[in-house]
């Protein structure tokens, strides 16, 4: 990369996409667990002061958390579900505030598949019925296959989700292909064991993402953004290997994406949470000094493609954030649960190269009740409704809180295993 090109691409820089969409700096929000959905599943009032508050922040880019294609198939039990019975004016109000000076909120759009606890889900449905491992087979059932034609309906539920967003005012829309949900299950070959076109070979099961990014784009236009949150990969034996992410990538930069946010792993294996969730302590020691967990994938990845890529997991520091924009393998800066605590680290970044952001998830000192009360999740989603009621994020808040929290907000629901 030469200089004049580093000078360019400091975190504070605007960066147009190739459909002419200019993002207003490299900061992007990636998507987090939020469970501020009504009992209709259309986002609370808080949800808007959220977002607000990241915009204001300096954000470039906010990707929504899990916004549901179809009402009946949820992830969790408070998602935000976006269909034709889903109240709009709810939505616009979320997107009137986060859409402010140039920033964009895009719609991450999602469905489940298998990765719907029992409680919500008696009977899921994905590429195969094969079911979560990991010692997650009580609490998520054995899904059903779905049939060809349940497959275009639910790819028609991405489009409609897709023009619905843009109509209520996101400036784009992400799909979640990662983290072992549905479009993540029929890239994988540990899932999706189907014998038609949409399973065996990779390019057989990388058609539903590649019909469902076609279906959104005939609903939405050219010019308005669609993006992907892909795998670099699986991480488990049998399962979407780094070469077949490589594939899709080029398959659906082919295709036209707009962005491709980088991360990987499933909820049977969760990379995507690094070593703060304990699960990547044998990173090697120079991913750990380069913070981000997927830039040497990325970095292989830009050899392949000139699609803007984002990439997410361990940006701690100013300096970090820079040498991985100056590394030319990631366009954008991708963040998740430290904006949780502080909302206003891009505007902090941006305005000292020798920023650092340090934090460590709470425990109750009990390791079953933490993994019981999933208070590595739940603990920042009490951040986030603490900033939905207009207070500010509380770092020192203990594991002991956010466990009577979520008994107090879930009742008996707070003990069943609401996520794989």
């Amino acid at each position: 990369m030469t200089d004049k090109a580093k000078t360019r691409a400091i975190l504070s820089s605007s960066m147009t996409l190739k459909n002419g969409t200019v993002i207003r700096n490299r900061f992007f929000k990636s998507a987090m667990s939020e469970q501020l959905g009504d009992k209709q599943h259309n986002p609370v009032p808080g949800l808007a002061r959220v977002y607000q508050r990241w915009t204001q922040g300096g954000i470039g880019i906010n990707i929504s958390g899990n916004i549901m294609v179809d009402r009946t198939a949820l992830g969790e039990p408070k998602n935000v579900v976006l269909d034709e019975k889903s109240d709009l004016e709810a939505f616009r109000n979320w997107t009137r505030g986060a859409t402010k000076d140039g920033a964009h909120l895009w719609a991450q759009l999602n469905h489940p598949g298998k990765q719907s606890p029992l409680f919500l889900s008696p009977q899921p449905v994905a590429p195969s019925a094969i079911p979560l491992g990991a010692g997650l087979e009580k609490a998520f059932k054995t899904p059903r296959a779905l049939a060809d034609s349940e497959i275009w309906d639910l790819i028609a539920k991405y489009a409609t989700a897709a023009r619905l967003a843009k109509q209520v005012g996101f400036t784009g829309v992400q799909i979640h292909g990662a983290h072992g949900y549905m479009v993540s299950q029929f890239l994988s070959p540990r899932h999706n064991q189907r014998d038609d076109q949409w399973g065996g070979t990779i390019e057989n099961r990388m058609r539903f993402a590649l019909e469902v990014y076609k279906a959104i784009r005939e609903q939405v236009g050219d010019d308005f953004p669609v993006g992907i949150k892909l795998n670099s990969a699986d991480f488990q034996r049998g399962g979407f290997s780094e070469e077949e992410s490589m594939q899709v990538v080029k398959a659906l930069s082919a295709a036209g994406i707009d962005l491709i946010e980088v991360s990987g792993g499933t909820y049977e294996n969760p990379s995507m949470m690094g070593s703060e969730k304990g699960k990547n302590d044998n990173q090697k020691e120079s991913t750990k000094q380069r913070e981000a967990y997927f830039l040497h994938y990325a970095e292989k990845v830009r050899k392949l493609v000139d699609t803007p890529l984002a990439v997410t997991g361990g940006f701690r520091s100013a300096e970090g954030m820079q040498a991985a924009l100056d590394s030319g393998a990631t366009d954008f800066i991708g963040i998740a649960r430290p904006l949780a605590l502080v909302p206003d680290l891009p505007n902090q970044a941006m305005n000292d190269e020798n920023y650092v952001m340090n934090f460590k998830v709470p425990t109750t000192g009990m390791k079953e009740l933490d993994r019981m009360m999933m208070i590595d999740l739940v603990w920042f989603e009490q951040q986030i409704h603490l900033m939905a009621k207009g207070k500010d994020p509380k770092p020192g808040l203990s594991a002991w809180s956010t466990v009577w929290a979520t008994m107090k907000g879930m009742g008996g629901a707070a003990f069943k295993k609401r996520r794989a």
